[in-house]
């Protein structure tokens, strides 16, 4: 998977804003009904009720700018974007405050919502920019408190809360706006250190995970290099013993002959584990696949006719069931036609004589399923989680079949997955092994909507 770059980082948290905005309109709303209906407190209904449409409707906006820079991918522009979350939470400290006027000012306990508002720029935004807007915070709310102390505003108690109006109370106010400042300078203070070093071990991480990948695609330069000159000189030796082997320089005694049979027989074996190692280095090496639209039905077919006459000399029963809605899938087909009909010849291998496998697909919402199920040796219960680790063979299938890489399901793993797709395996040792493949029927979604989905 492709690293998220930082605009596109910046861009899901201001979306996540917006989030939590719906639920704070809901809670504005549902506050207040409960307040003046069922506990008796007075509040200014209508202008609370007004204030919750009007930061609906803001919330509108934003998010119509947000789906605008959206749309243009990583091309975000992160000033743009960094600008949207200053400003939202500039908005939403001051429609606090406002909030706050028009149900008992210095008497709601709400108040310390403010702390909230606090953590959130911490982790958002940068130090001195979350210092700035808890200076913003603290003005705002002395401010309120000394317009209604001051009179030059109306001051509305919270009657049925608060015994008495405490927005002259000076001993009251001086302590409240004591606690209330430090405890928002203090918030923002140790969530940005949390935020800073999280964001410090975050960028470690990435730098290695850069680094690990750096280190993989030299081995796996490395290992498409050997692999080639060795299959080189394999093919060379294997045609010296195809000579001899065919007769065509003369008959050999029958000890010498059998010596040369089992080296050709391996070399045989030897170039084909080779070439299987080289296709899966030059896959991970390229990271690409040309992609179209085709007809997985008829891939299906095709792949299961490649492996009948197989199952045949087995005396295994080769079941084939495509839903009739199963038809056109976007990928690459000659590797899906591969990916199938390997994993068919595991089946045959490794399921006895007078056996049955069945190959099922279904259509999905977005993906297809497809599904083989065999009645062979299994897979034992503490293996299943290794089965598609490049080299891994399953300690049953090393004694039932000497010979195999263990590449088979890694590369199959892997063309699935760059599909945009997944595999994963079932099995009960002795009674039989089921895999599944979930194919998407379209290209990847674009990015816009990858963003607003997480």
């Amino acid at each position: 998977m492709e690293p998220v770059s930082e605009n596109i980082r910046l861009l899901k948290r201001a979306y996540w804003l917006i989030k939590l905005r719906w639920v704070a309109i809901v809670f504005v709303g549902a506050a207040t009904y409960v307040s003046r209906n069922l506990l008796d407190i007075e509040l200014q209904g209508a202008a609370l009720y007004a204030i919750a449409i009007l930061l609906a409707v803001y919330n509108l906006i934003v998010l119509f700018l947000l789906n605008h820079f959206a749309k243009r991918g990583n091309e975000v522009p992160h000033a743009a974007v960094k600008k949207i979350i200053n400003f939202q939470i500039s908005a939403d400290l001051l429609t606090l405050t406002v909030l706050l006027h028009f149900s008992g000012g210095i008497e709601n306990p709400f108040v310390f919502y403010f702390i909230f508002h606090m953590i959130i720029a911490s982790i958002l935004l940068s130090v001195w920019e979350s210092f700035l807007q808890a200076t913003f915070a603290v003005l705002l709310f002395s401010l309120l408190i000394l317009l209604e102390y001051l009179q030059l505003i109306p001051h509305y108690c919270l009657t049925g809360f608060a015994p008495y109006c405490l927005h002259r109370d000076e001993l009251y106010i001086l302590g409240t706006l004591f606690v209330f400042t430090t405890a928002i300078y203090l918030a923002v203070y140790m969530a940005s250190y949390i935020a800073v070093r999280l964001k410090r071990t975050e960028q470690a991480y990435i730098k290695a995970n850069i680094l690990l990948q750096e280190k993989d695609r030299i081995k796996d330069e490395y290992v498409l290099r050997v692999t080639h000159d060795i299959k080189a000189h394999i093919a060379t030796i294997q045609s010296c013993l195809g000579l001899i082997v065919n007769k065509v320089i003369g008959p050999l005694d029958d000890k010498p002959a059998e010596f040369i049979n089992r080296a050709y027989t391996r070399t045989i074996k030897l170039k084909n584990f080779v070439e299987t190692l080289l296709k899966l280095t030059q896959m991970r090496l390229s990271d690409k696949f040309e992609m179209d639209v085709f007809s997985l039905r008829d891939t299906v077919h095709n792949a299961v006719a490649a492996v009948r006459t197989k199952a045949e000399d087995k005396s295994i029963i080769l079941n084939c069931d495509v839903e009739s809605s199963v038809d056109e899938v976007t990928g690459n087909q000659f590797s899906i036609e591969e990916v199938t009909a390997n994993l068919l010849l595991n089946a045959i291998k490794y399921t006895p004589e007078n056996g049955t496998i069945t190959l099922s697909a279904k259509n999905g919402n977005d993906f297809t399923v497809i599904e083989i199920a065999d009645t062979g040796i299994g897979i034992p219960v503490d293996e299943l989680g290794e089965v598609f680790d490049e080299f891994f063979r399953a300690s049953n299938a090393r004694k039932t079949e000497k010979d195999g890489t263990g590449l088979g399901l890694s590369i199959a793993k892997y063309i699935v997955e760059r599909h945009g797709g997944k595999i994963w395996v079932d099995s009960i040792e002795n009674i039989g092994t089921k895999f599944w493949i979930t194919l998407p029927k379209r290209a990847k979604q674009f990015q816009t909507a990858y963003i607003r989905s997480i």
